[in-house]
Parts: structure tokens; C-alpha cells; sequence
């Protein structure tokens, strides 16, 4: 019963590994593009797959149960010193097929030929853990499928982005998407803080982030994807005025946010229950929001904390110092940096605004450091200068006198031009150096000649 049980499952796998050259209509260059997909990801030969198939299509699922009667016990038709040479060839060459590798034997005359069938050493070589497939994971760079988690609180946390449901806060109560935003810590799972947003740009970021760290301190490191509402120059520098390092994930690798990914999976049964709802508006939607992070989250026990402690218990319970930092600090940390170069009337152009710089800095590239929810001040960096604030240009009847003329820009006086007398040493270097011009005339009476 037992061999019969793995006949079968045996032939499941091989149908499910057939089921796409199974297809109708498949054109023989699709299918030869399938064959060469399935060889090289299972390390089967062409051969071993047509064998398969040809089996299937005469008996169907039967066809492909391994025949047992009358075999020597599996691993026994080949002697154990002959398998350990076979498992050294491939280390010593990964890419070595069966076929080469029963080649190599039989040149060294350590089997005879055809003695080793190809199917039973690919059988016996993926029972060790020596098959194509296990040598080209071993192989493959990039991080490993492995847990990891921080021992303490706000010693690292993650954010992702999650498209949200449909309401009617568009122009006239048009339908529009919202976008979840989430800050979570890595050691205990707890959501910092996280609300539906209007829309997904870099500023829903910034908004989440500020509110986690004013309810929960500052992390040590936060790690993000490579989405571009998080690589921007203002994560950057709010990171750095705050002494966060700024982590981000490798590109094409899911598995490193998983953690995050994990809790927007459990976010679609709450959009489940808040589709029965109907909210209207986007307060209403994170009022249910909060009440479901709540109870039904933070405070549920988790199957990957200690003692499947719920999230809000494991972060509370943490010894582990908050880090908090002073209201201006954290404004001054938030605030936005982007470089402007002072026009001819001493001021620059910022979204579509003119604010007045100063006169002394005409042609000069400034800094102009602004909150994004306020643009009625600006504050300018200039190198050599203390920041100043700068209001938007208020244009009056009389238009400003330029600033004087830097004596170390002036005219000096000069008794003599300089180049004429530089011209004329050079001229007379040249006279000496050319030789003088020959008269032909003289020469041919000195001959002789007329």
C-alpha cells in the first residue's frame, strides 16, 4: 500500500510537471521552449521528458507510475562508491549533466558503459541533495529565505503602500482610489501608526512618518522598498537631521518587507468588512480603520511573538528607552530642502511664487528650506551666511536701486597699456628671429647673368 501510495504520488508530479505541453494548439516551437524551461529547471534530459509523454498520451496517469516489479530496492543498482564519484563530479562542476557525469565514469573506467541508466542517477543524485535544481539554488546570490527580527522596540521599522477602496471624494462625487500607508515595527509587530490617504505620492509618507515618531519616538533604522515615495532626498535628509539610518531592500526581493506584506494581507479582511459599511468619505473610513487596527491587531495574540503576545503588549511591555526629540527639532527635520539660483532682481521663483532673496546674492545658487504645508515663508542657506526667512515679493510702484559696485570689482588706473607694450616685445622678438628677404636682381648681376 505504501509503494502504492508513492506510485501515485510520483505520477502526480510527473503530470503536473507535463500539464503545459499538454495544451491544444501548442505549436512545436512553443513546445520545444517548454521542454528546455522544465529541463533545465528540474534537471530532467529531453529524453527522460519525451519518455514521459509518450507514456502518458499511450496510458494516460498510469503510464507514468514508476514500474516496481522485479527493481532492486531503490539506491541499490548502483554501488555506493560509484554514487560518492558521481556526487564529487558534480561539486567539483555543477553544471555537469547525468549524461557527462556517466561519461566521465565510464572513461575512467570505473563503470561499464551503459551499465548506469540516466533516470536512476538523477533519482539517487536528487535523494542526496545533488540534483541540477538543489546545485543551481545553492548557487544563486541574494538573500536566503530565513526569518530574522529585532530583540528590541523601535530598533528597526518598515513602511509599505497598500491601494485601498473606491469613495465618492473625487470633483462632484466622482469615485476615487485611496492608499493605505502603515509604519510597523519589526520586534513586536505593532503598528505605529497608519491611515487611508487621497493620494500616493511622497507626502503621504511624510505624514505617516511624522506621526509615528511623535506618538512612539524616534527608530534606529527604518528599511523601505525601492518605491519612489520613499527614495527621495527629503527621506534622506529627515533621516539624517534625526540619526536614522536610512535601509533600503534589494531590488525584486518581496521576501526582505515580508513582514509588512504580511499585514496588508491581513488589511483585505478589514476591507472586507468595511465594503458592508459603505463609508462615504475618508474620515469615516479611517475611523473604522483605527477601531479594527485596534481590536482586532493590536491587541490579538500573534503566532510570532513570545508567548504569542498580542503586538500592542510586546511593544508596551519592551524595556527598551523611547527616544524623543524636541517639537522644533522635529519640524526642522521635516522641512524640505530644494536649491534655486537668484535672478538679476535679487529673487527666485518657487512654485510659482516670487520671494525676494536680497541684491547681493544676484546669480548665486541658494538653498531654500520650506514646509511643504506652508509656503508663506521660506527659509534661504547661502554658505558664509546665517539662514534667513524670506516672505513672497510684494511688487511696489518704484522699482529697487542695485547694490554698489565692490571696490575689488572696480577699475584700476594704469599709466600705459599693458598689451601694446606686451605686442611690441613680441613684435621685435619676430623681426630678429625672421631671416632678411633675398634680392634675386643682385645676385644674377654678381654672375654674370642679366
Amino acid at each position: 500500500m505504501k509503494d502504492q501510495k508513492k506510485a501515485e504520488s510520483i505520477a502526480s508530479e510527473r503530470v503536473q510537471l507535463l500539464s503545459p505541453l499538454l495544451a491544444e494548439g501548442l505549436d512545436p516551437a512553443k513546445a520545444r521552449e517548454i521542454k528546455r524551461r522544465i529541463c533545465e529547471q528540474t534537471g530532467l534530459s529531453e529524453r527522460t521528458l519525451r519518455r514521459y509523454l509518450a507514456k502518458y498520451r499511450e496510458e494516460g496517469f498510469g503510464g507514468l507510475k514508476p514500474k516496481g516489479k522485479g527493481r532492486k530496492p531503490f539506491g541499490a543498482t548502483i554501488p555506493q562508491e560509484v554514487l560518492e564519484q558521481a556526487i564529487l563530479l558534480r561539486r567539483e562542476v555543477p553544471s555537469r549533466s547525468v549524461a557527462q557525469l556517466i561519461q566521465i565514469l565510464e572513461w575512467e573506467d570505473r563503470i561499464q558503459p551503459g551499465e548506469i541508466k540516466r533516470s536512476t542517477l538523477q533519482e539517487l543524485l536528487a535523494q542526496r541533495g545533488y540534483s541540477t535544481r538543489h546545485m543551481r539554488m545553492y548557487a544563486e546570490s541574494g538573500v536566503a529565505a530565513r526569518r530574522f527580527q529585532q530583540r528590541h522596540r523601535n530598533r528597526l521599522w518598515h513602511s509599505d503602500l497598500k491601494y485601498g477602496p473606491y469613495l465618492p471624494i473625487g470633483p462632484n462625487g466622482t469615485m476615487k482610489q485611496v492608499f493605505l500607508v502603515t509604519f510597523i515595527d519589526d520586534a513586536t509587530r505593532f503598528v505605529l501608526h497608519g491611515a487611508f490617504y487621497p493620494v500616493m505620492d511622497k507626502t503621504i509618507v511624510e505624514d505617516c512618518f511624522r506621526h509615528a515618531i511623535q506618538k512612539f519616538g524616534v527608530p534606529e533604522s527604518v528599511y523601505f522598498d525601492n518605491g519612489k515615495q520613499y527614495r527621495t532626498k527629503w527621506m534622506t535628509r529627515a533621516c539624517s537631521k534625526l540619526g536614522i539610518r536610512l535601509l533600503f531592500a534589494k531590488p525584486y526581493s518581496p521576501e526582505a518587507t515580508g513582514k509588512v506584506e504580511r499585514f496588508n494581507r491581513v488589511v483585505d479582511a478589514f476591507l472586507s468588512e468595511a465594503a458592508l459599511e459603505k463609508p462615504k468619505t475618508l474620515e469615516r473610513l479611517n475611523e473604522l480603520f483605527q477601531v479594527w487596527l485596534s481590536e482586532c491587531y493590536q491587541n490579538k495574540s500573534h503566532s510570532a511573538l513570545e508567548n504569542k503576545r498580542s503586538p500592542e503588549t510586546a511593544y508596551r511591555s519592551d524595556k527598551k528607552a523611547l527616544r524623543f526629540v524636541d517639537p522644533d527639532e522635529l519640524t526642522n527635520a521635516f522641512l524640505h530642502c530644494e536649491t534655486r539660483k537668484v535672478d538679476k532682481s535679487g529673487c527666485i521663483s518657487f512654485m510659482d511664487r516670487k520671494y525676494e532673496v536680497g541684491l547681493p546674492f544676484i546669480g548665486c545658487t541658494v538653498d531654500v528650506v520650506f514646509d511643504p504645508s506652508d509656503i508663506s515663508e521660506l527659509s534661504i542657506e547661502y554658505a558664509g551666511h546665517a539662514p534667513w526667512r524670506v516672505r513672497e515679493l510684494v511688487i511696489g510702484e518704484r522699482a529697487g536701486k542695485r547694490p554698489p559696485l565692490p571696490e575689488h570689482f572696480g577699475p584700476l588706473p594704469a599709466d600705459a597699456s599693458r598689451l601694446l607694450a606686451a605686442a611690441a616685445e613680441q613684435n621685435r622678438d619676430r623681426k630678429v628671429q625672421q631671416a632678411p628677404a633675398v634680392a634675386y636682381r643682385r645676385v644674377s648681376k654678381e654672375d654674370g647673368h642679366v
